[in-house]
Formats: C-alpha cells, sequence, structure tokens
C-alpha cells in the first residue's frame, strides 16, 4: 500500500477525529419516502457504500415544509423524523466512519407542485433563470426570523439522532445562497442591499447551529457550510465578494468550508483571462478553517493532488457511487481493483433503486461534456457534470 496523504486522520477544531480525509459529498438518490422520512431503500443504499471515507455527507435535508425541493428528499423538520434519522446516523457510522447531515431550505428552486400548492419563497420575489422557474414571493421579516429558528431546530435533531455534525447547505443556488446573491436578493432592509447585509442571513444560521449545538451536544460535533464560489447571473454572486465571505465564515470558527465545484481545479466562470483555480484564492482566505474539495477527484492520484495542494480534504462524490470499496481497496493495496465505470448489472449490488438510476438518467438527457460510464450497449452514458449537479442537491 503506497503511504497516501489522504489516508492519515485529521482533529477539527471541535474535537472530532476522522480517520482520514476523505469525504462522501451529499448526493442527491430520490429514495425518501413522500413525507421525508428515511426509507429501506436508502437503509440498504448507504449500508453498503458507508464505511471507507472519513465523513460521509447526507443528501440534504429540508428544515421547514416550504424548504423542500424536490420529491424523495429527506426532512428534518419535525421530531416525528428523530427515529429514522437515527437509523440513518448509525447505519452510516460504521467502521469509523463520521455521519453529517447536510440541511438546507430550497427557497425558489422548487415550485408548487412539490410545495403541494404553496408558492416558492426566497429573499425577494426574483424568478430563477431556468426553464419553467415560478416567481417566488419574498420571505417577511418574521418568516427570516422562523426559518432561522427552524435551522437550529435542526441541528438540534441531528444531534438527537445521533449525527457527528451537521453542513449548512449554502451552495448550489438554494435559500442560503439567495440570499447572498445580488441576483435573488435584491431587498431593501437589513437583509440586502450592501454585502454586509446579504451576508447577514447565512451569519445568523450559523449562529442559530452553533447554539443549538453549544445547548445539546454532549460530545464533540462538526458544522460545516458548503458555498458555491460564483454565479453566472447578471448581477450575482463573484469570486471578490466570496472571497470577503470566507473571511467572514473564517472568524465564525466553522469546522470546515466545503466547496461546491464541478472540477477542483475550476477557475473563474466569469474573468476568462483568469487562470489560477478559485479554490487556490479560496485557500488564501480560509487559511484557519479547513476545506473540503469536490469535483472529478475520481483515483487515488486525484485525491492525492488535492491534499498534496494544502486542501484538507477530497471529497469522492460520483466514482463512490460507482466503487463503494474505494477507500478499502486503497488500503488494501488492491487499487488495481477499483472499478470505473457502473454496468446495469450492477445496480442491485450498488443498492441504486429506480428513482436515484432515473435520476442519473435524467441528468444525462439534459447534457453536458464528459460522461459516467455505463457499460451497458442499452444504456445511454450518464453525464458527470450534470450528475455533480445532482450531489450538491
Amino acid at each position: 500500500m503506497m503511504s497516501y496523504q489522504f489516508l492519515k486522520p485529521y482533529t477539527f477544531r471541535s474535537g472530532v477525529t476522522v480517520k482520514n480525509r476523505i469525504a462522501i459529498p451529499p448526493m442527491t438518490e430520490g429514495m425518501s419516502l413522500e413525507n421525508g422520512e428515511v426509507s429501506t431503500d436508502e437503509l440498504n443504499y448507504f449500508n453498503i457504500h458507508t464505511g471507507g471515507a472519513g465523513m460521509f455527507i447526507t443528501p440534504v435535508a429540508n428544515v421547514n415544509a416550504l424548504g423542500k425541493g424536490f420529491e424523495g428528499e429527506l426532512s428534518v423538520a419535525d421530531d416525528k423524523f428523530i427515529p429514522g434519522l437515527a437509523k440513518l446516523a448509525a447505519t452510516i457510522k460504521q467502521n469509523g466512519t463520521k455521519a453529517i447531515l447536510q440541511i438546507f431550505s430550497a427557497g425558489r428552486m422548487t415550485n408548487s407542485r412539490i410545495l403541494r400548492g404553496h408558492q416558492p419563497v426566497s429573499a425577494s420575489a426574483v424568478a430563477a433563470l431556468r426553464p419553467h422557474a415560478e416567481t417566488p414571493r419574498a420571505l417577511s421579516e418574521d418568516e427570516i426570523e422562523q426559518t432561522i429558528t427552524d435551522f437550529g431546530a435542526a441541528t438540534k435533531r441531528a444531534i438527537l439522532a445521533g449525527f457527528d455534525g451537521v453542513e449548512l447547505h449554502g451552495a448550489n443556488t438554494y435559500l442560503l445562497q439567495q440570499f447572498f446573491s445580488p441576483h435573488s436578493n435584491r431587498r431593501e432592509d437589513q437583509w440586502g442591499g450592501s454585502l454586509e447585509n446579504r451576508m447577514r442571513f447565512p451569519v445568523r444560521v450559523i449562529e442559530a447551529a452553533q447554539q443549538a449545538i453549544a445547548d445539546t451536544a454532549t460530545s464533540p460535533f462538526l458544522l460545516g457550510y458548503r458555498l458555491s464560489p460564483e454565479e453566472i447571473e447578471e448581477p450575482g454572486i463573484r469570486i471578490e465578494d466570496t472571497l470577503k465571505f470566507v473571511s467572514k465564515l473564517n472568524d465564525m470558527k466553522l469546522d470546515y468550508l466545503h466547496i461546491s465545484m464541478g472540477n477542483v481545479w475550476r477557475p473563474s466562470l466569469n474573468n476568462h483571462d483568469d487562470k489560477e483555480p478559485l479554490i487556490t484564492k479560496i485557500q488564501r482566505v480560509s487559511s484557519n478553517t479547513p476545506l473540503i474539495s469536490v469535483g472529478n477527484v475520481n483515483t487515488p492520484a486525484d485525491a492525492e493532488k488535492v491534499i498534496e495542494a494544502g486542501i484538507t480534504f477530497a471529497a469522492i462524490g460520483r466514482e463512490s457511487i460507482r466503487e463503494p470499496h474505494w477507500v478499502q481497496k486503497v488500503e488494501a493495496g488492491t487499487e488495481q481493483s477499483i472499478r470505473y465505470s457502473l454496468s446495469l448489472a450492477d445496480l442491485e449490488e450498488l443498492g441504486i433503486k429506480t428513482p436515484f438510476f432515473e435520476f442519473l438518467k435524467k441528468m444525462n438527457d439534459a447534457g453536458a461534456d464528459q460522461k459516467f460510464d455505463v457499460n451497458d450497449s442499452q444504456t445511454k452514458a450518464v453525464d458527470t457534470d450534470k450528475i455533480d449537479v445532482a450531489f450538491r442537491k
């Protein structure tokens, strides 16, 4: 076995120690029950795919009913979900893997059908720039405060369910990002306008989660935050604003920041003359906060390159679907047996049920550049860049 740096343990500032520097990022599988409860299909999937990585971050769970973004999504919006979530946490925590629950509100990135007739909500009444997007209504002051409270309550439930941490989903155009973005946030009150005001909602949500941890946790508990460094909308988030936000988050002493991109080494989407990877820019202002970087990390060499660059964690998303024993095979010195393609004959073995596979095919039909290798002459290859969009849910 090679002496990979990513196999070394790491201890966070909160006191949680993880056994290696590999993380499984949140990946939509669409297998929860209609009301958001954990299903037996999900438990089976996680039972198959856990046990190797140091951290396993769940698919996102909504913190309230208006936060639901898609069908088959987890919920942590009520105490009634705690027993199922406890089963999920226990299932993930095999062989020392830490279980992290990602939580969010979808904001405008949903629709009235998913919300059972209710209009989506956001920072402002501005529709997303995507086909068939519905115009949301702006949250009132009282609703904003209630949503902050809901994030704190969700964090408490995650603790009671036995998770090792919570990741706040502030990426991929969902509600936390919608308040930060000048495209979706056109407010003129304390929650919008200046960069400081646009930071206010995510900062308050972080503080609510931190308070829930202080009040409830009896052992070290992780708190991370996921963000997208840029938007292509005009106006939209640019890397300059994100670096100021990262500096603010650095002061809040989070356990980690999870940088959501389709490729770890991606440069700016907006300034094509700047070839420096965005993750490198973020590293310079996040010196006190560990980073998780995701995007096109498939081989052990890919993961080691991330760690050698000074990034604390490498996240393996789509490759972990194909090869649930990736870490174990590296540890055993049998890298040559790592599976880098997916056959339809493997689906049962991998716990991939129809909703998940149909979702992957849907992402493929949306079209992009790279392909998710599916070795079956009757099946289209599934697009990895689009799957990465799915993983960010």
